[in-house]
């Protein structure tokens, strides 16, 4: 059995905090068992690996994603990678053709697809391993795991069992006759009279069956071919364009905790601090949360059932049922991502001025992790200057390679190939000028130290 947790997200309903490039399962504020904050994603993947379930996992996600999935969980992730951001059908169309051409898993094995950010307990996953045999018991093109309903909820999906009454076969599971999408209050007490289950996005194949689907559709089952006609493919949910047109589908209910921490209502449920950066909550208030990112503190004077949530994309005030307003207040936003983690460590825009004539300056503050380094780059239509304010490290310069500590300024013309390896944690003020100042504007020459070094005919300084 393989696992493929799709990590997708445009980043607008959890804004500030998240954006473009570090969508809602990135956000550091859930308490972990350590005591330190985690993430959803980094909390999903050490369930898996309790689950016995690492080794047979991969991710799908985006280019922007990349960096920020090898930040919190590591450079070793298997990742499948979309050319371009689609949806959940292509995305999964090309991890189906990965498994199948370049890894050459059986056609006969089975692939369950998750969403890489569902808040449950750990038992979710021991009943996630079950579809598997119910795949094989049933005879089902697709095994779906429901979860059983705690209230009427018009927030999720519906998935209606065949038949009023039936009741599940001996391998627990049920016939599903169809699905409802986000019902009213009313019809959802309905669905859940006839033991409706919520849709929580977790659903099994066999290889062969998606395999077969894409043949009959004309799209490649190669992933080199798959890639270049990714585009081709339409933008829909699996949901719309396999789920739905199936005939034969059952569903396995799960009986525990499962929520969907997409809005701030919901996420601050799950926070176990008020506060969460520089912050006073004070006078009559109650069910309040304050999340900054920022270095000037937030007070906040009696107010209850408010969330503020500051990070330097911008600052949002809300009362708590209208904060799922800010998607769609943010669909059209298209201010590039003011913090970004990446494989590194991360960055912070501080400043950004464009003058009449057209050239740009942007200010940022970068802090690279111990033992980690940029890659070996460089670009072509800005140059830069570093002034190094901590730490120490090594750094590659047009193939010499020499050491740098805090106090150092350096001067990184445009097209000089340069990078940067932190013995200490660094922090770095790096001021860009040029004609357009874009992550776009990168020509990666290597990622790796011990080739960088070689690259520059140079030993690693001692």
């Amino acid at each position: 059995m393989k696992i493929l947790l799709l990590s997708g997200g445009s980043g607008k309903r959890l804004w500030p905090l998240s954006n473009d490039s570090r969508s809602k399962q990135f956000l550091k504020v859930l308490p972990g068992a350590d005591g330190m904050l985690e993430s959803m994603v980094k909390r999903v993947w050490g369930q898996i690996e309790r689950a016995g379930m690492r080794e047979h996992a991969y991710i799908a996600t985006g280019k922007s994603q990349v960096e920020m999935i090898q930040s919190q969980l590591g450079s070793e992730i298997e990742l499948i990678v979309e050319p371009e951001r689609r949806d959940t059908f292509p995305a999964i169309a090309l991890a189906a053709t990965y498994l199948y051409s370049v890894q050459g898993v059986s056609m006969d094995e089975t692939i369950v697809v998750m969403p890489v950010d569902p808040y449950v307990e750990e038992s979710f996953f021991e009943v996630s391993k079950e579809l598997e045999k119910v795949l094989n018991d049933s005879g089902a093109n697709l095994a779906l795991m429901g979860v059983k309903p705690t209230y009427p909820s018009e927030k999720y999906g519906y998935i209606v069992p065949a038949g009023p009454g039936r009741e599940p076969d001996a391998g627990g599971y049920i016939h599903v006759g169809s699905f409802k999408e986000k019902p009213t209050e009313s019809e959802a007490a309905e669905l859940i009279g006839r033991d409706a289950l919520w849709n929580c996005g977790v659903f099994a194949f066999k290889l062969d069956y998606l395999i077969n689907v894409l043949i009959a559709c004309g799209y490649p089952i190669q992933y080199d071919e798959m890639q270049k006609q990714y585009g081709k493919l339409p933008k829909i949910s699996f949901d719309y364009e396999i789920v739905e047109r199936s005939n034969h589908i059952v569903a396995l209910p799960y009986d525990g905790e499962w929520k969907d921490l997409g809005t701030w209502n919901t996420l601050t449920e799950e926070m176990n601090a008020s506060i969460i950066g520089k912050g006073i909550i004070a006078g009559n208030s109650s069910g309040t949360h304050v999340i900054n990112e920022l270095d000037i503190p937030i007070t906040l004077l009696g107010l209850s059932n408010v969330v503020v949530a500051a990070s330097p994309d911008g600052i949002l005030v809300s009362d708590k049922p209208s904060s799922p307003m800010i998607k769609e207040i943010m669909k059209h936003s298209t201010q590039r991502p003011m913090y970004e983690e990446r494989r590194w460590g991360r960055y912070r825009v501080l400043d950004y001025l464009k003058y009449p004539d057209g050239s740009e300056v942007l200010t940022k503050r970068l802090c690279i992790s111990p033992d980690h380094n940029l890659s070996y780059q460089y670009h072509e239509l800005r140059s830069e200057v570093w002034t190094v304010i901590a730490g120490e490290g090594d750094m590659a310069m047009n193939g010499q390679v020499f050491q740098v500590r805090s106090g150092d300024v350096l001067t990184i013309k445009q097209g000089c190939r340069h990078s940067l390896r932190a013995r200490t944690e660094m922090e770095i003020i790096e001021v860009q000028t040029g004609s357009e100042l874009v992550e776009e504007d990168i020509v990666r020459l290597a990622y790796d130290w011990e080739e960088i070094v070689t690259i520059c005919g140079a030993r690693t300084p001692h």
